[in-house]
């Protein structure tokens, strides 16, 4: 317990599926948490349960695309818990095409929340951090960041970017001086609704979670506290001397 004890943790797409499962654990690791995400129900309700166990935790409505969002956040943040020690960037949304079939407009769409919210993110919090003590900024990518998928043409150019995106940023902020580590985290299927809801829309969504499962060597999908696990470690001091790196939690699905 108390792993990110008095921290203070934006967690981006945060109401739901892995972005709930990281507010959980951080708070229950005692960070102060904000979480956002377009979807307030979810997000105030979440707030309220970590603050009935005895949490810290706020909601902020942000879409990751805008950068009056981004500033938004920053701000009440800090005037709610005086200051940010980690950020993770986990807010995303998936595309299922080829690059024959995937349109300018999905591309585009996809890109502004995958790449493009990141992207504002980190900057953000490197402005809100430096000369702040430092801090810890986590970049959701994918094994699809990594290896490459005939179907997901948009999704894999967006994860991909992620990941050298935050090798660009943990560079910059380590030869600045910052005291600002930045790193990816690369998921392999991990059951939350966005994957059970992708595997609806393709039809029998008991034999696609087999499929799912096979394509693992460990047997069996992630849950969302893997994930969670990955990035109270990253939050945390454990992970002091770890910038620009990429932590692979997949089942061994890219050992293949």
């Amino acid at each position: 317990m108390a792993r990110v004890d008095g921290k203070v943790v934006i967690v981006t797409g945060g109401a739901l599926g892995l972005g709930k499962a990281m507010v959980t654990m951080l708070a229950r690791e005692g960070a102060g948490v904000a979480i956002t995400d377009i979807r307030e129900d979810e997000g105030q309700e979440l707030a309220r349960e970590v603050g009935g166990t005895g949490g810290k935790a706020m909601f902020v409505r942000h879409d990751v695309a805008s950068e009056s969002d981004w500033q938004q956040v920053i701000d009440r943040t800090l005037a709610e818990y005086g200051r940010l020690d980690a950020l993770v960037n986990n807010a995303g949304v998936a595309l299922d095409g080829t690059v024959e079939e995937t349109t300018l407009e999905k591309w585009r769409w996809l890109m502004s929340i995958n790449l493009d919210g990141v992207f504002l993110g980190t900057r953000a919090a490197i402005r809100a951090m430096k000369g702040r003590g430092g801090g810890s900024i986590i970049n959701l990518s994918s094994i699809e960041g990594i290896i490459g998928d005939p179907t997901l043409a948009a999704y894999n150019a967006s994860k991909g970017g992620v990941r050298l995106l935050t090798k660009s940023a943990a560079l910059h902020c380590a030869k600045a001086g910052y005291g600002i580590r930045v790193n990816s985290i690369h998921p392999g299927y991990i059951w939350t609704p966005m994957v059970e809801n992708y595997l609806k829309s393709k039809g029998d969504l008991e034999a696609g979670r087999k499929a799912l499962d096979a394509l693992h060597p460990v047997g069996h999908v992630g849950e969302p506290d893997d994930i969670a696990y990955g990035v109270v470690y990253l939050a945390s001091d454990e992970s002091k001397f770890v910038t620009g790196t990429e932590l692979v939690i997949d089942g061994g699905y890219t050992a293949q």
